[in-house]
């Protein structure tokens, strides 16, 4: 049984966190962000912690919430403070990427390159034509469109060719042999 939901939250510095009802904000240095917490689980701020207990009878639901609410909220702090990122790489012959405007244009062997709008709240740069860093405050916006740019074109099991995460490991399947 996990019990994530009972560790205790570090609130860093240059970091706030208030609470209006059901209401938590984050504030820091690199952006703000608000989320909706349930109330059947009690949040108590104890100068620079945090700690998290359940209200009422602990079944299943109340213990998926207790430590999904907990996670939620350390993702928060670490967002506005650190940030978060995910490099990806294209693999494959004339597999390249380019960024006009606030478009991604991938040319991953379609016909016609795929534009792809990127969300304002993140911040997308492309090194060299073949790299994509995708960063933001929001773990799951970041994760999110990162997965969405990665079913474009996954790797397929044979040649490894697509798009993947920088250290994500294709196990290459051997192909059919002739006789």
């Amino acid at each position: 049984m996990s019990r994530i939901g009972y560790k205790t939250i570090e609130i860093p510095e240059g970091v706030t966190v208030t609470r209006n009802g059901n209401d938590v904000t984050v504030k820091g240095p690199k952006g703000e962000l608000t989320e909706t917490f349930a109330a059947d689980v009690t949040m108590n701020v104890n100068g620079n912690e945090i700690n998290f207990e359940p209200t009422g009878k602990y079944d299943n639901r109340m213990r998926a919430l207790h430590g999904t609410q907990r996670a939620n909220l350390a993702n928060m702090i670490e967002g506005v403070e650190k940030g978060f990122s995910k490099t990806m790489k294209l693999v494959g012959v004339g597999y390249r990427t380019q960024l006009k405007g606030s478009d991604l244009i991938l040319n991953v062997g379609y016909s016609n390159p795929v534009d792809v709008p990127v969300p304002e709240d993140l911040d997308v740069k492309v090194p060299d034509n073949t790299t994509i860093e995708i960063a933001g405050i929001n773990k799951q916006h970041v994760g999110d469109f990162a997965a969405k740019v990665r079913a474009i074109r996954s790797p397929e099991p044979y040649k490894g060719k697509g798009i993947r995460y920088e250290d994500e490991h294709i196990t290459l399947r051997e192909g059919k042999t002739g006789k």
